[in-house]
């Protein structure tokens, strides 16, 4: 017996930014993104669709901290309480952004209350209405229910997660994903091609998940390297956000395993972009996932068109190629770690929370 949930109801096309106005359905908003002309245009195309937003919040950084979202949180929870109605969140770029906005969501932005929740503390949540609008094709954030919160003071990664924080509307438009540059490109594409490989070997899959898991990882592994020599094609561009959509379906059910935890050190310690840090291991994870599931092995043979034979040799190779042609290192040393490091981090991450997802058996160095 399995089951597969996703609540979010999702438009995906060219300017499917355009209906955001329609879905706001005249409740005050409040807007999330980025501090860039870019998407100071964006937002000003939505105030003349929908109105003016209730506040604007556009200085989200990448990787989300604790101290932004405690100051964002306070300006979000003094902006709610000039408004008899709650707001809904318009959560505009990249994964910080939709993470920011879930976190700002929750507890209509008491963040005190948020982080006794991360903490541990029973509390009855709730959460503010989300539209999520991705202009990256990568974390697939857009269609789960938890967003990252770095602790870097305490050296740590929290997770958020709760039924409430899926967004009510993701709105996939291809169009706001053609200005992003190579070096952006390639760290979320790799991004969602670990989604969607983790949620291959992860002792949570099922039927469905691995359906949409393999739908992405295909589309990636043909797509990404042909898209990060021609940025402007709009075709693989439309191709990409939809296969990062589709891993975002597979590891919303079955969340992400051991590369995923690997990541998170590296992250933290080296400031490593997630979706590099996420991805350089990648090889190894397949190595050390196939033989151990009759299910996964038929999908990774699939996924990179050889036999389940062939996977460990075959298609790890085609993976390295992979990253060896869009100039992703494999090198241990590249992100600080030596033999006895990267074994100490494989061990630590195997007990991890999405470590201990991982279907397979991680070897030494």
């Amino acid at each position: 017996m399995w089951s597969y949930r996703n609540p979010v109801h999702l438009q995906f096309g060219l300017d499917a930014f355009d209906r955001c106005a329609e879905f706001i359905r005249q409740r005050p908003y409040v807007l999330l993104t980025y501090d860039h002309p870019l998407f100071a245009d964006l937002a000003k195309r939505l105030a003349e669709q929908a109105g003016a937003p209730l506040l604007v919040i556009d200085d989200v950084r990448e990787n989300p901290d604790i101290d932004f979202l405690r100051a964002a949180a306070a300006r979000l929870h003094q902006a709610n309480r000039t408004v008899e109605k709650a707001p809904v969140l318009v959560a505009l770029g990249g994964g910080s952004v939709i993470d920011s906005a879930k976190c700002l969501a929750a507890f209509a932005g008491d963040f005190a209350r948020t982080l006794d929740y991360l903490e541990g503390y029973s509390t009855a949540f709730s959460a503010l209405p989300i539209i999520a609008v991705p202009t990256t094709a990568g974390t697939g954030s857009e269609v789960t229910c938890w967003a990252t919160v770095w602790d870097p003071a305490n050296q740590r990664k929290l997770s958020l997660s709760h039924d409430l924080l899926y967004p009510e509307v993701a709105l996939c438009d291809p169009h706001l994903g053609r200005s992003l540059p190579r070096s952006l490109t390639i760290a979320t594409g790799l991004d969602a091609l670990s989604h969607a490989l983790e949620s291959v070997w992860n002792t949570q899959r099922n039927p469905l998940s691995l359906h949409y898991a393999e739908m992405a990882a295909k589309t990636i592994l043909e797509v990404l390297p042909r898209l990060v020599d021609d940025l402007d094609n709009l075709h693989l561009r439309s191709r990409m956000l939809q296969a990062a959509t589709c891993a975002g379906l597979a590891f919303s059910n079955t969340r992400t395993a051991l590369a995923h935890n690997i990541s998170y050190a590296i992250t933290l310690e080296q400031g490593t972009a997630h979706g590099i840090a996420c991805s350089f291991s990648l090889p190894r994870v397949l190595r050390w996932a196939v033989g151990h599931a009759p299910d996964i092995d038929e999908s990774l043979s699939r996924i990179f068109a050889v036999t389940v034979d062939q996977l460990a040799d075959v298609g790890v190779a085609r993976l390295e190629a992979l990253l060896d042609c869009l100039g992703v290192s494999r090198e241990l040393a590249d992100y600080g770690l030596d033999a006895d490091g990267w074994n100490h981090l494989v061990m630590a991450s195997a007990q991890g929370a999405r470590g201990r997802n991982f279907a397979g058996q991680p070897c030494m160095e």
